[in-house]
Parts: structure tokens; C-alpha cells; sequence
């Protein structure tokens, strides 16, 4: 695979999702319909479920970005516990919306070159009454980025991006890529309960 064409497959992301999440995390990824949405375990689905739009690899690097980020008592409400607004926002609305996009945006810029595919920021405010500055936008996204990348991702972040490197750059078989993931993973959540110790 090494020097080849890489081909983008969503079946692939979702292997690599669920082999990292699922057994630690109770958490699958799984296609949608029109909307994404994120769903806790219930009485008749017993795990949680990041459900992306229409098959879109950007709408599933988008929803896992939200995922990575939301602690653990969002992660047991109905999409996190948020309301989003659809289009229209005006200018106080657009700007809370981009503040609360920025950082799960620079997690998916990241993902997005670990799979070696293009980013496009998403500020999309169709009818609204305010004019969206994309590029002022998209800078304040790299920006973070960048700084994810100096001073750290969310260990759950860090563990699905090795394994997207492993998998998209370094041309590693699947269940290689799911072990550098889970190296990760299992690293970061060692060095945080170490953190947690009464010194």
C-alpha cells in the first residue's frame, strides 16, 4: 500500500472508530439520514451511536470531532445536551455558533490531513441576516489546530488520529492502524490516572 493511491472508504473510518471506541467507550459510528445526531445507549440500542449525515466523510470526521470533545455526562444526553440552531442565525447567533465550532473543527482539519484529504470549514448560514466572514473563520480554526498540535489533542482525539496516520499515511494494515490507536489511547488514559494520584 506504501506509494499507492489512497482510496477513501467510509466502511474504513467506521472500523477504525468503532475497533478503538466501541470496546472502551460503548460507542459506534454509524451512517444517517439528512441530519447527524448523537445518541446515548437506551433500553432498546445498548450503545451510545455518532450518527453522520448521508454518508459524507466530512459530516462523519465533523461528528466524531464532537465526540471527542464532549465530556462524560454530555455524552449520556441526546446530542450532547445542545441545541443547534439551523439557518437563519443572526449576527449574535452566528457568532456563538462559529465560537462553539472552532475547536471541534480544528480536531476535524486535523483528521482531515491524517486522511489526507482537503478541509473546508463550515459556517453555512443560508438566509441569515449577517454576513459570514469564511476566511477570518477558517484562520481562527487553523489557529487552534495548531495549537492542538502544540499542546496536545483530547486523548480520544489523539488515539483516532494515530490510527488514521497509521492507516491513510504510513499504508499500515487496518488492524495495525486500530493498534497504534489503542497505544495511544491506552497511554494518554495512564498518564492521566498517574496525574490523578495524591502525590
Amino acid at each position: 500500500m506504501h506509494g499507492e493511491p489512497v482510496t477513501h472508504r467510509l466502511d474504513d473510518v467506521i472500523v477504525l472508530f468503532n475497533g478503538l471506541f466501541q470496546p472502551h467507550f460503548n460507542t459506534r459510528l454509524m451512517r444517517g439520514g439528512d441530519e447527524p445526531l448523537y445518541l446515548p445507549a437506551d433500553e432498546v440500542v445498548p450503545w451510545h451511536r455518532v450518527i453522520f449525515a448521508r454518508g459524507f466523510y466530512s459530516s462523519a470526521l465533523h461528528e466524531i470531532s464532537h465526540w471527542c470533545i464532549a465530556g462524560e455526562q454530555r455524552r449520556l444526553l441526546v446530542d450532547y445536551g445542545y441545541w443547534y440552531l439551523p439557518d437563519g442565525r443572526n449576527a449574535e447567533q452566528q457568532r456563538r455558533f462559529e465560537q462553539a465550532e472552532v475547536a471541534p473543527q480544528a480536531l476535524e482539519m486535523l483528521f482531515s490531513r491524517a486522511c489526507g484529504l482537503r478541509f473546508h470549514v463550515s459556517v453555512d448560514n443560508l438566509g441569515g441576516e449577517v454576513e459570514v466572514d469564511r476566511e477570518a473563520f477558517h484562520d481562527r480554526v487553523a489557529q487552534r489546530a495548531a495549537r492542538y498540535e502544540q499542546e496536545g489533542l483530547p486523548r480520544r482525539a489523539a488515539a483516532f488520529r494515530a490510527a488514521l496516520l497509521a492507516f491513510y499515511q504510513e499504508g499500515e494494515p487496518m488492524q495495525s492502524a486500530l493498534s497504534a490507536g489503542l497505544h495511544v489511547l491506552d497511554q494518554l488514559r495512564s498518564r492521566a490516572s498517574h496525574a490523578a494520584l495524591p502525590s
